[in-house]
């Protein structure tokens, strides 16, 4: 018996790293995903085989159900066995049935984006896992890998979404958004992938007022979730980053990396990688070109 689970990547639009503090987010599904494919074998052990999207191989493990049950790290240098081990302890806690009732299980996930692009590699997974073993994911998510949440409720939805925190607990709000001038939207990879969890603690360490920059980035989203008008978007894009700039003590990446571009980046989750989304009047792709960034993906072929 084969079973198969599906879980969308994500971009995250406002809100990055003051989400963690309760900010209102905008948060986008993307047509890219990952899929988990699960079948049954025997030797009380996981058959581990993950798939890129050009479908080369970049991981194969085999782990005992030992290890999984005690957490058991034994290849100091091997950090991508290392975190799956730790997935899939936090999910024997959750619900130990798959290990104490199994004979063992070949897996095979299967990337619909090239790994490094940053949509959701880590999230994709561990929703898929939740699916699988029926699961809460954003449960799974904090007693492992971490973080606001936001990538699992895009893992679970197809829709826009406005994601918050309060208490600490996740509220997920679908959103019907569709500006009229998708056309003029783009995102671009900076040829490099950010690690999430250093960026989130490099954040707690320069946290100002987050009360008033909260209010400022929700007032901020709230108009971008609404407006028409691709001047009145463009700029509050542009007022979120030199909001985020001041907490984070960081120039914005425009400033950094396309001072002369006629329109507005953004960064799009941890600053410093992975993507940014590029708003214009103009088509940019000949600009970034020559600037040495070949992925430039339009808004209607990366969101769903």
């Amino acid at each position: 018996m084969k079973q198969t689970f599906y879980s969308n990547g994500k971009l995250l639009i406002t809100g990055e790293y003051v989400v963690l503090d309760g900010a209102k987010a905008l948060a986008l599904p993307t047509k890219f995903g990952q899929n988990l494919i699960v079948e049954i074998t025997t030797n009380k052990t996981f058959y581990w085989k993950s798939y890129d999207a050009d479908g080369t191989c970049w991981f194969d493990s085999e782990i005992t159900f030992e290890q999984i049950i005690s957490k058991k790290i034994t290849e100091q240098n091997d950090s991508v066995k290392n975190t799956l081990i730790e997935i899939l302890h936090e999910a024997y806690n959750l619900n130990s049935k798959f290990i104490l009732e199994s004979e063992g299980y070949k897996i095979t996930t299967k990337l619909t984006f090239p790994k490094f692009w940053g949509l959701g590699t880590s999230s994709t997974l561990i929703n898929n896992i939740a699916q699988w073993l029926q699961i809460d994911a954003f449960e799974l998510l904090r007693n492992s890998f971490g973080g606001s949440g936001y990538d699992i409720a895009c893992a679970q939805n197809n829709t826009a979404i406005i994601y918050q925190l309060i208490d600490k607990k996740p509220i997920v709000a679908t959103l019907n958004f569709n500006p009229s001038f998708t056309e003029n939207i783009y995102f671009v990879y900076l040829n490099k992938k950010q690690n999430s969890k250093t960026a989130i603690a490099n954040y707690y360490k320069k946290q100002a007022n987050v009360i008033e920059t909260i209010t400022v980035i929700d007032n901020l989203t709230q108009i971008i979730t609404t407006t028409n008008n691709l001047d009145e978007f463009a700029e509050s894009l542009k007022n979120h980053e030199i909001e985020m700039s001041k907490v984070l003590e960081t120039p914005t990446v425009q400033e950094t990396l396309f001072p002369e571009f006629n329109g507005v980046v953004k960064s799009l989750g941890a600053w410093g990688g992975d993507f940014v989304l590029a708003i214009t009047k103009e088509n940019p792709v000949e600009y970034f070109r020559k600037k040495g960034y070949e992925t430039i993906i339009p808004y209607h072929e990366m969101i769903l």
